[in-house]
């Protein structure tokens, strides 16, 4: 298996893996919802945000996995609202006042309204607990050492199905989901 395929393969071993931790993550086929314009604006914050992710890894893994998710659940609001406005936002729209470290916060409260303390707000703080945590065993499980850049790698595939997540359990959020459509030709 080359380079390529390996992180593809690694992407949705992950996937599959926090699927168990987080079933309502996926529609009732399986799959994440989201669109190309999302999939176009991680594309464009990604790199901040693995530059500012990496700093915190070693201190805080939990954070630095998890917050992939609060941006997934801002932009998938962001998306639902005016895009043509919000595609415009930059990165650190999303931070909160001590930058990174209350992003979540800020996202949850100043992005989509919610109470800090309310129920949902607390469930998805829970449910992205329980993915970084799953993901961090998935990657100790993996056996990639530690500062190679192997490690980068594996981080960023990881960081980019946890960001997919937040935007499908955000999108769910929205009242979106994926229908069976059964086209017939006319007779």
């Amino acid at each position: 298996m080359n380079e390529k395929e390996y992180y593809i393969d690694f992407e949705q071993r992950l996937l599959e893996e926090l699927a168990g931790i987080c079933p309502e993550c996926a529609s009732a086929n399986g799959m994440l919802l989201g669109s190309d314009d999302i999939d176009e604006k991680w594309k464009e914050m990604g790199p901040e945000y693995m530059a500012e992710a990496v700093t915190q890894l070693n201190d805080y893994p939990e954070a630095a996995l998890g917050w992939a998710a609060y941006v997934g659940l801002a932009v998938a609001a962001w998306w639902d609202g005016d895009w043509s406005a919000n595609r415009l936002r930059s990165y650190t729209s999303l931070h909160g006042s001590r930058g990174f470290d209350d992003m979540d916060e800020h996202i949850i409260r100043d992005i989509l309204g919610l109470p800090l303390n309310g129920k949902e707000a607390l469930k998805f703080e829970k449910q992205f607990q329980a993915i970084s945590y799953g993901t961090i065993s998935f990657i100790r499980h993996e056996g990639t050492e530690a500062q190679t850049t192997k490690a980068y790698y594996t981080f960023a595939h990881a960081v980019n199905v946890i960001f997919r997540i937040g935007v499908s359990l955000g999108l769910k959020r929205l009242g979106y989901k994926y229908d069976r459509i059964n086209c017939q030709m006319p007779s």
